[in-house]
């Protein structure tokens, strides 16, 4: 590589004199490459031929101090289970919560919250459960408002901003109960247009946490896994896998009129297996997404285990555990699961790209088509139903 020249200086300083060459020993080809430069730059008496290596004390030095100054970057691969859940909602959070089948990791929605909101911003959450997103909000001092389906869970993020409020956070938080696929009949008109961030999650069917109990003679039992009443037709954990597309399709449209222009939708999924089958729940909700005229913008790994310093320390729970144990056991070489996916929609700008937005739903169609899982379970639930 060529050194560029430099101006003459009236004090070039003690390591070098104009025109002396300096050893340069990180690459012994660069007096030989810049001789050949010189050979074969044309001749012209009003261009300064004569080079000044730069010692490589002073480039070292340059390089520190951009070092020092430059913002750490933000990379697509959050540490969030750095410590565990428990102790993420240590005294955050009131004894009930932790009976949800599928909370949400406060740090991940601590984490969107930082790097897509400003102070004063308003946060909200269509299917809030025990509040983690709006609880994770007012503490960042931010504004957060939150809509969740059953009554229960509603009281508890209810009780779960009050402990906020107790311990000195000041900022609104609010949650409505109804169906998120109501949204525009929940949430007050004063919303409108608010949002700088929506965090949420989709129910993620049989994949819930749960918790585990050992009885005597019964063996380990599982309990708090369930969505509320599982003859709850209203409830999109319920409903089947293709019937929870559509409606979390049909609440991702509705979050629209609520978002900034140019607010972002950060969606947390993971995958889940079925019968040792994996089904691809974030792809289908990235189509979702599209064809609620939402642009796509990140896709990012929210990792649920451990960033040590050689490999990754697993938080996985006894019953995710306990299945991967037997289906190797079985041959089946299957993986703990040890992520979430974080997909990162936003709205359009402006007026002209919220026209141009309006084909993005036509064009999913094929997105939609090409999803060969949701085709699957479609068919599975209609010959369930059918059954």
């Amino acid at each position: 590589m060529t050194s560029s020249p430099i101006p003459h200086s009236a004090h070039p300083g003690p390591h070098s004199q104009k025109g002396t060459p300096v050893t340069d020993t990180r690459n012994p080809h660069a007096l030989s490459d810049r001789a050949s430069d010189a050979a074969s730059a044309p001749s012209d008496p009003a261009v300064d031929t004569q080079q000044q290596r730069i010692p490589s004390t002073i480039t070292d030095a340059l390089d520190a101090t951009a070092e020092d100054i430059a913002p750490e970057p933000v990379v697509s691969v959050w540490t969030t289970a750095q410590t565990s859940p428990a102790a993420q909602r240590k005294n955050r959070y009131v004894p009930e919560s932790t009976a949800h089948p599928a909370k949400m990791l406060p740090a991940v929605a601590a984490h969107a919250i930082s790097h897509y909101t400003q102070p004063r911003d308003l946060v909200l959450d269509p299917m809030c459960g025990i509040g983690t997103t709006l609880v994770e909000a007012v503490h960042a001092g931010r504004r957060a408002v939150g809509v969740e389906y059953e009554p229960h869970w509603v009281d508890v993020t209810r009780a779960n901003l009050a402990l906020a409020r107790d311990t000195g956070v000041a900022h609104e938080g609010q949650v409505f109960h109804g169906d998120a696929r109501q949204i525009a009949a929940l949430l007050p008109p004063e919303y409108l247009g608010q949002a700088a961030l929506v965090v949420t999650s989709p129910p993620y069917g049989p994949s819930t946490h749960g918790q585990v109990a050992v009885a005597p003679g019964q063996g380990v039992q599982k309990y708090h896994h369930l969505y509320g009443n599982t003859l709850d037709r209203g409830n999109l954990a319920n409903i089947g896998h293709h019937r929870l597309l559509s409606g979390f399709t049909r609440i991702l449209t509705g979050l629209v009129p609520y978002l900034k222009p140019g607010g972002h939708i950060a969606i947390t999924i993971r995958p889940w297996r079925e019968h040792a089958e994996l089904i691809d729940l974030p792809s289908q909700i990235l189509a979702c997404g599209i064809h609620a005229g939402l642009i796509p913008v990140e896709r990012c790994v929210a990792l649920l285990a451990r960033a040590a310093e050689h490999d990754l320390v697993p938080r996985g729970s006894f019953f995710q555990r306990d299945f991967i144990r037997k289906q190797r056991d079985a041959g089946l070489p299957l993986h703990l699961i040890a992520h979430e996916d974080v997909l990162v929609f936003r709205t359009p700008l402006n007026s002209l790209s919220s026209q141009k937005s309006q084909l993005i739903p036509a064009e999913s169609e094929r997105a939609l088509a090409s999803l060969p899982r949701l085709d699957t379970w479609v068919r599975k639930d209609s010959e369930n139903a059918a059954a």
